[in-house]
């Protein structure tokens, strides 16, 4: 597909430009101008009664599907139009990955020149928002008057690896949604080949105050592949018209996409809004109280109660908890310092971490690196014989496939549950053993290593301790989760986080490469080599050799090489080679996902929300996917963001899922890292700060496997005549302009 210059996506805004100053009114076509648009017999009483029928008795929830909506000639020549002269960008999100042109609506804008080329699409724009087709969609849905002077429609362009995530639409005075699809009228699209409309199904859960909640299922119930010239709406409607686009799927080589036709998923889509003023059925103060309602029944019987897994936050463990002794002198809180533990305690310990990370030496060099960094990652972090027995053991799982029938099946046949709702996340996960489903150490030692990890290792105290040696944080309390990412399946969406900074823990513990960060597979033979003998001559508690090889690695450059990067040719070229590396990785993990992103949150400075009020109001009005665009796009990849600065970010509400903005060229991203295997990441984040982790492609390799934690950390005084000012940094925030990613 042709990307031309100067045209539509071109200058999406162009209001105060020459050309808008000729911007055409539009005029009302009469129904005899309409109808020859559309096919033959669609507004026909008995067609329209047949659809209005169908729509009724559709489930999920109320939906329609036309085939052959439009004039066959006209849409082709449309097709051939958008093909030679419309310009697409590509636009990747949390919650997206898609190529989208400008808003149509921008048509009218054009100068004579440009809208030249465009006949057959404004003429289409004009067809589908005429009162005729209008007054059709409104008698199908029962929807009531559409406005039809707010026309708000983009071109879509899904290629392989391009996706939209489960949303329901619900912005401003947006009443129905529809796609007509534009899809090669002479290959016809496979259901295989994936991009499919999914709608989900709503669950009603009433509670102890006899409030009825509404939550959508993890599985999409209703599947509408692609098909040239079909046209699927549906009415939207607060916490129910939640639906998601498939991925398209890539083909197994590049001859059979060829003979495919490239497998691109062309698209016209947008919403109808309620009328505006001056148009007949226009209320004042409509769009309002519908955004009152909206918000009434999202939050109506407290919906985020059944989110799963819900929070289960436990008290840091103590010798005393350990050893069932009252009398132990223990504290209760704030670290002991591995100086003090006995034989007992490094015994555990070194069962489980490499023991290059128990000498003095490490643990010193991870301090002050995390002090100044705020962020530390650290490869093979496990010790070599329970890292095998956990990669056995994920390996093993990942060749035996999940049963059939979706969620209720995997929850009833594995131990996995899975997260819901689809519109914030879908992973599977495990979460430690609760108090009426007790599991012993050995009983958990002699299953599976992953169980192990969460009630034995890290809940323990010997490993708070260790973590409070290496961040400089006193831990409270901690909440522990094992993850699973299906490819083709699952992702968290962006969520920010209000309070106090916490300490935020991940370790990578999938075992296929090819995610964009096998840079460390030629160091961790080494690594591991240095293991062997450090536990070979003295289980790594203090051995000398272990010291020399006992300095940590970070996921970045430090900003002292950055500062070097140049002084010299050899240095400029390694530099160059390291960049280029980096980007190769980044691009890898960019195109498989599951990548697991930080990023800054809203900006405080009230100056700026008042120069980005009234552009926030414009985004209101903008695709569901527009609404979302901000974070590393294809032409700048995360890679690029771990030299830059972050920069202030507008939300409308941080914790909405992904809603955020970048800023200028400049990227927000704070931390970025792709799957791994036995890496572990330390993040201390601070309040406003967004996290997610991008949809898996079904291209990946494998599935994302982690162990996440959570920690509550205790707020310490400065030391006397420190300044509390802003410029201090304490974690991952976003109102702190000159802070970099690690």
């Amino acid at each position: 597909m042709k990307r031309k210059a100067e045209t539509l996506a071109d200058r999406p805004g162009e209001s105060s430009s020459s050309a808008s100053s000729k911007k055409r009114s539009k005029t009302a076509l009469t129904d005899e101008q309409v109808k020859p648009r559309f096919r033959n017999g669609l507004f026909d009483p008995q067609v329209l009664d047949a659809y209005t029928s169908e729509y009724a008795q559709s489930a999920p929830y109320k939906h329609a599907v036309i085939h052959d909506l439009v004039d066959d000639n006209l849409l082709r020549h449309v097709r051939d139009e958008i093909r030679e002269n419309v310009s697409f960008t590509p636009k990747e999100t949390d919650i997206y990955k898609i190529h989208q042109s400008g808003d149509l609506a921008n048509l009218d804008g054009l100068d004579d020149d440009a809208l030249a080329k465009l006949p057959s699409l404004l003429s289409l724009r004009d067809a589908l928002y005429s009162d005729a087709f209008r007054s059709y969609v409104s008698h199908i849905t029962g929807c009531g008057p559409l406005s039809g002077r707010k026309t708000d429609m983009a071109i879509n362009v899904y290629t392989p690896g391009c996706y939209l995530l489960c949303h329901d639409d619900v912005i401003g005075s947006r009443k129905v949604s529809y796609i007509l699809y534009l899809a090669d009228p002479d290959i016809p699209w496979k259901p295989e080949w994936g991009g499919a409309l999914r709608l989900y199904p709503v669950r009603e859960i009433t509670g102890g105050d006899g409030q009825v909640a509404k939550t959508p299922s993890p599985d999409a119930s209703k599947v509408i592949p692609p098909a040239w010239n079909q046209l699927s709406f549906f009415a939207v409607q607060p916490g129910e018209s939640f639906h998601d686009v498939e991925e398209v799927y890539h083909a197994d080589s590049p001859e059979q996409l060829d003979r495919e036709g490239g497998r691109i998923r062309l698209a016209i889509s947008g919403w109808f809004h309620i009328p505006q003023v001056g148009e007949d059925g226009y209320v004042e103060g409509a769009e309002e109280k519908l955004a009152e309602n909206s918000s009434l029944m999202q939050l109506q019987g407290n919906p985020a109660q059944y989110d799963a897994p819900q929070a289960q936050p436990q008290p840091a463990r103590t010798r005393a908890a350990d050893d069932d002794d009252d009398n132990n002198n223990t504290k209760a809180s704030g670290s002991i310092g591995l100086d003090e533990f006995d034989e007992t305690d490094l015994d555990f310990l070194v069962k489980y971490l490499a023991p290059t990370y128990l000498t003095p030496d490490a643990l010193e060099q991870i301090a002050e690196h995390f002090d100044e960094n705020s962020s530390i990652t650290l490869p093979n972090f496990l010790s070599n014989k329970f890292a095998a027995r956990l990669r056995h053991y994920v390996e093993a799982q990942e060749r035996v496939p999940l049963p059939e029938g979706g969620s209720p099946a995997i929850e009833a046949k594995t131990p996995w549950r899975v997260s819901n709702p689809p519109h914030k996340h879908r992973f599977l996960y495990q979460q430690p053993s609760g108090p009426d489903q007790p599991r012993a150490s050995q009983e958990a030692s002699s299953s599976s290593p992953i169980t192990e990890l969460l009630d034995v290792l890290l809940p323990s105290r010997q490993f708070r301790v260790w973590l409070e040696t290496a961040t400089g944080c006193i831990i409270e309390n901690h909440d522990l989760l094992a993850r699973r990412f299906r490819r083709g399946h699952d992702y968290t969406l962006a969520t920010g986080h209000d309070g106090k900074p916490r300490l935020e823990l991940n370790l990578g513990i999938t075992p296929t490469t090819g995610w964009g960060d096998d840079d460390d597979e030629g160091d961790a033979e080494e690594e591991d080599e240095d293991e062997d003998e450090a536990e070979a001559n003295g289980n790594g508690k203090g051995n000398g050799k272990a010291k020399a090889k006992s300095k940590p690695k970070s996921q970045a450059k430090t900003k002292d090489d950055r500062k070097d990067k140049g002084k010299g040719k050899a240095k400029a070229t390694e530099a160059e080679k390291d960049e280029e590396e980096a980007e190769a990785h980044d691009s890898e993990a960019e195109e498989v996902g599951g990548v697991e992103v930080y990023m800054a949150g809203d900006d405080d400075d009230d100056d700026d929300d008042e120069e980005e009020e009234e552009e926030d109001d414009d985004d209101d009005e903008e695709t569901e996917q527009n609404k979302h665009s901000g974070t590393a796009t294809n032409g700048e990849s995360a890679s690029t963001s771990h030299a830059k600065k972050k920069t202030r970010n507008s939300a409308k509400d941080k914790n909405d899922a992904a809603i955020y903005r970048s800023s200028g060229d400049e990227d927000n991203i704070l931390f970025f890292q792709a799957a791994a295997w036995n890496k572990l990441t330390l993040v201390l984040r601070d309040s406003g700060a967004l996290r997610f982790v991008k949809y898996v492609s079904r291209r990946a390799p494998g599935d994302r496997w982690d162990v996440s934690a959570t920690f509550d950390v205790e707020e310490q005084d400065l030391p006397p005549g420190e300044d509390d000012g802003e410029d201090e940094f304490e974690g991952f925030s976003d109102n702190d302009d000159s802070s970099e990613s690690d």
